[in-house]
């Protein structure tokens, strides 16, 4: 079965619930599509600890190997493309279907930790099939962005897009990168989310069980996908607050539970809980006593929480936040941007950020936001609920 962008709404295998980032604001972990399970491209390193976010540096390529001849001959009458999912991240993925000078999109596809999910049915065979990845909400500051080549248009939730590449109001166009998928023995397209720390399946599934779990405020790290008493007893912590058994990690619904738990507030550290009907873009900036160091944008959806990560035990803590539009664009009620923060005054930027030095922000090209100090006594948790006025 050939399969074109016009075709592309009539193909597709069903796909999830999910909410989107705004792509000037928002982070998105990059990817690269693995050729098999054996050897792979080592473009970057994982490096351990709670700050996750600023501590990844992953490689975006294509698959080697291409789809041959000989291969379709032997395929099955229906031989789908699916995305399997080997990163410490649970994602949501898009496709794009590039072919005779059109170009359709559609998403938004979860794909959970070292699982696949079937994304077109019906063997590919356009000109170019392109990827794009994000990850949820709840991580916050994810690694650098991914830096495919072709930026096409996405929208908010669940969509199909027929002309991807004129976005139209309440779509965005993001980076989408073109992969040429293996083929498994099944005669199914195979595309690989990997980052690089090389996890196979085992360790992705453990690594992303990890990082959930330091968001939640347990101490899992490093985030490294090894199993250990240290990760075991913060699992056991875990699911011993929650009233769960032991075999709960192995149901496959696991990250949903995990996922609700670290969008609640906590009693430990800092949590952003969103009471407004819109996006909001929040940063946290830290003074460890020698700079203060700010980071941003982390996403809350409506009615979520989020904890970011704060690393060690600093001097003093600050937060920013506005609430956006579908379009990235500060939402202002009378005239007046809604956000919330104070009278503490350092640099940020519109895209992903981590600055240091907050001297003469615009003349570096960048924006001044006025910050709140928080009142974080040690071992006690804070919550800051971003409401409307």
């Amino acid at each position: 079965m050939r399969m074109n962008a016009a075709r592309l709404s009539g193909v597709m295998a069903g796909h999830s619930r999910s909410k989107n980032g705004v792509a000037s604001l928002a982070y998105v972990p990059a990817i690269h599509a693995l050729v098999s399970c054996g050897k792979k491209d080592v473009d970057a390193r994982n490096k351990s600890g709670h700050d996750v976010a600023r501590n990844i540096v992953v490689a975006l390529i294509a698959v080697a190997a291409t789809i041959v001849s000989t291969v379709a001959l032997t395929s099955p009458a229906r031989a789908d493309l699916k995305i399997c999912n080997r990163m410490s991240y649970v994602v949501e993925a898009a496709i794009g279907i590039d072919d005779r000078n059109a170009t359709a999109t559609r998403g938004w596809f979860r794909v959970d930790p070292a699982t696949c999910r079937t994304v077109a049915q019906g063997t590919v065979t356009a000109d170019r099939i392109l990827l794009h990845a994000r990850a949820l909400p709840v991580y916050g500051a994810s690694p650098v962005p991914q830096s495919g080549t072709d930026n096409l248009c996405t929208a908010p939730n669940n969509f199909v897009i027929a002309a991807a590449r004129q976005c139209r109001a309440g779509q965005t166009a993001a980076p989408f990168t073109e992969v040429k998928p293996t083929v498994d023995e099944s005669g199914h397209q195979i595309a690989y989310l990997a980052e690089g720390a090389e996890y196979d399946d085992e360790q992705a599934r453990l690594a992303a069980i990890q990082r959930l779990l330091v968001i939640a405020g347990y101490d899992a790290a490093p985030i490294d996908g090894v199993d250990g008493p240290k990760t075991q007893g913060a699992l056991a912590a875990f699911l011993k607050a929650r009233g769960l058994g032991a075999d709960a990690p192995q149901a496959p619904n696991f990250f949903d539970t995990m996922i609700a738990a670290v969008q609640s507030p906590s009693a430990t550290g800092l949590t952003w809980c969103n009471d407004t009907p819109h996006r909001v873009m929040a940063s946290i900036a830290t003074d460890d006593g020698k700079a203060v160091t700010g980071r941003g944008w982390y996403r809350i959806e409506p009615g979520k929480c989020l904890h970011p990560d704060v690393a060690g035990q600093p001097h003093r803590v600050f937060s920013f936040a506005e609430a956006v539009d579908p379009d990235g664009r500060t939402v202002k009620i009378n005239g007046r941007p809604l956000n919330w923060g104070g009278g503490t005054w350092l640099c940020t930027r519109e895209s992903q950020f981590e600055v240091t030095e907050h001297g003469d922000c615009g003349a570096r090209g960048l924006n001044a936001s006025g910050y709140m100090q928080l009142d974080m006594a040690a071992g006690t948790g804070k919550t800051i609920r971003f409401a409307m006025p």
